[in-house]
């Protein structure tokens, strides 16, 4: 799956450091991407989590963690659907891509979203 293999190019380059190789999160400071739960639940936001950073304490596996995680404004929408897509599948046992036209929906506005 092409999303997948170049996902995980992205994710070396941009996520490995703080969510580790297996996406294993780093102790109490950054969360694990390993939930298939919360990877489920919050599907739609991801994308924007990604884009525009996270400033909100999360609770992932029943831990809660409140570190910023900052914005990556220069992944394009195709690299966030790429990355996403090797994170889900891999580390969340998704059985389906992200696709461009769901992170770009996800991404717009919400007054632009209907």
């Amino acid at each position: 799956m092409q999303y997948v293999t170049n996902g995980e190019k992205v994710y070396r380059t941009h996520c490995q450091n703080c969510h580790g190789a297996q996406g294993e999160g780093l102790g109490k400071l950054y969360p694990p991407l390993t939930d298939p739960n919360y990877l489920h639940d919050n599907r739609a936001s991801l994308p924007r989590i990604i884009r525009f950073g996270l400033k909100d304490s999360i609770t992932v596996s029943g831990h809660t963690y409140s570190e910023n995680m900052p914005a990556i404004p220069e992944l394009t929408e195709v690299d966030i659907a790429y990355v996403l897509s090797y994170v889900t599948v891999r580390f969340g046992n998704a059985k389906s891509k992200y696709e461009v036209e769901e992170v770009q929906k996800s991404l717009k506005p919400a007054t632009e979203k209907k």
